[in-house]
């Protein structure tokens, strides 16, 4: 009996590892580290072919700014005079007041959600926008809608419990009956 219970307890410390593993692995988001009075701001054509203009501030004066973007067939796209997701990156020098901005032209075929990112290569400052364009689809519009799963900490935390409190519950069942037998 004693080898039922430690398997049965063996079999509850997986369980219980092949769910906190998956859970450790969103644990953490990315830092975004920014310095100074940074903001950023995009406006425009939100439309497969459309311009839109992204500006940045809280860059040093005259600093030089990679500024990437990010998403489907990206590398069609034009940034300022620059298949699946892809990025493109140009660097721009920020004006005497630390701002930069950004012309991107979206290629005909575009869709989904694109990121710009502007980074400070000499302060580190790194500040993100992102815009949807909807669809899902190249042209848009003729996917699914993008529901977002949102966080699943919570579901993997309460499953978590179930799955150690069943756990918990055979073994002390089996310990139970083990010392049950034993008199």
């Amino acid at each position: 009996m004693k080898k039922h219970t430690k398997v049965l307890a063996s079999l509850v410390v997986a369980g219980a590892l092949s769910l906190g593993a998956p859970l450790a692995a969103q644990a953490y988001p990315a830092p975004t580290p920014t310095t100074g009075p940074a903001d950023s701001s995009v406006t425009g054509s939100f439309v497969a072919g459309g311009t839109v203009v992204v500006s940045f501030s809280g860059f040093a004066p005259d600093e030089e700014v990679s500024i990437s973007l990010t998403g489907a067939f990206a590398l069609s796209a034009t940034i300022a005079s620059a298949a699946d997701v892809e990025t493109q990156t140009v660097t721009r020098t920020a004006d005497a007041d630390g701002n930069v901005a950004v012309s991107i032209t979206l290629p005909a075929n575009a869709y989904g959600v694109y990121t710009v990112t502007a980074t400070g290569l000499d302060s580190g400052v790194a500040i993100t926008e992102t815009f949807d364009l909807g669809g899902g689809a190249a042209g848009g519009g003729g996917g699914l809608a993008a529901t977002g799963a949102g966080d699943l900490t919570g579901l993997w935390v309460g499953g978590g419990a179930l799955v150690l409190t069943g756990g918990a519950i055979v073994v002390a069942t089996a310990v139970r009956r083990s010392r049950q037998n034993e008199v």
